[in-house]
């Protein structure tokens, strides 16, 4: 693995402690990344770089940019290093990457994330999104979801309890710096239940072609709009391997493989029929 940049400053490469890049898209100040950079910090050196305000569902957008304020970021009452940055999630992976750390990153880990990435709504996601520009540019990458309300999704609630999906994260980071990453994959995209407990099963799953997130139409004296959305759940829709009935019908944790090649799987034969 290494990461694609000519101009990257690896001052310390013979480390044999592996750093690992913790990012996410709520925002430094989320509860979320603190119960995962302490998990984290259990396996290695974490670097936690994050967007300075809630940035969720901006995908792999480059938002936004300016100088990174180091953060008052502690955890188990050690202070890890760490920087806030006026960006999107994907920039941000980008300056912890290219500006902050100091040798090639073992792995970087993106969430907790307020809510669950699964369907196929994920690419909105910028959870997944700084995931995807991570491995664009080499890295081996993790990341996690927690199924929560809907209400809290733009929040910083502290009585969400990230502790049980901290430890899968823990899990599934380990099996990475371990074994690697499974071939053909770029990410590993983790989501937890709501209710999960350390002893809930897993499920290896794939990634639901369901429309899971609809947007809400509002109907105001000055005409229709846009507000937020609604999660739609036809317990007969999802596929019985998808990520949509792991974690929301099954209630299990869900363990699906990602990658940012799109192309679609059409077979020769197919190409045939619909060139004609």
């Amino acid at each position: 693995m290494a990461i694609r940049n000519p101009k990257s400053k690896i001052k310390n490469p013979k480390s044999k402690t592996p750093l690992i890049v913790v990012v996410n898209d709520d925002g430094i100040q989320s509860p979320g990344i603190r119960a995962l950079a302490r998990a984290m910090a259990d396996l290695g050196e974490v670097l936690v770089v994050a967007p300075r305000e809630q940035q969720t569902s901006m995908g792999r957008a480059f938002v936004g940019a300016g100088v990174a304020e180091v953060a008052d970021f502690v955890v188990g009452g050690k202070r890890l290093r760490a920087f806030a940055v006026p960006t999107s999630p994907a920039l941000a992976v980008r300056y912890a990457l290219l500006v902050h750390a100091e040798r090639e990153p073992a792995l970087v880990v993106s969430g907790i994330n307020y809510g669950e990435n699964i369907g196929n709504g994920v690419t909105i996601s910028g959870t997944v999104g700084a995931g995807l520009e991570a491995a664009s540019m080499g890295a081996r990458v993790l990341t996690v979801s927690q199924v929560v309300p809907v209400s809290y999704h733009f929040t910083h609630n502290d009585k969400v309890d990230f502790s049980v999906a901290a430890q899968f994260a823990k899990r599934w980071a380990r099996h990475i710096l371990e074994r690697g990453m499974p071939r053909g994959a770029d990410i590993v995209n983790l989501n937890v239940p709501a209710g999960a407990r350390t002893t809930t099963p897993w499920r290896f799953t794939r990634v639901s072609r369901m429309n899971y997130y609809r947007s809400i139409i509002t109907t105001t004296p000055q005409g229709k709009s846009l507000d937020s959305y609604e999660l739609f759940l036809d317990p007969d829709s999802p596929e019985p391997d998808s990520d949509v009935r792991a974690v929301m019908i099954d209630h299990v944790v869900s363990v699906s493989c990602l990658s940012y090649d799109l192309t679609a799987r059409v077979a020769p034969t197919e190409f045939a029929r619909w060139a004609k």
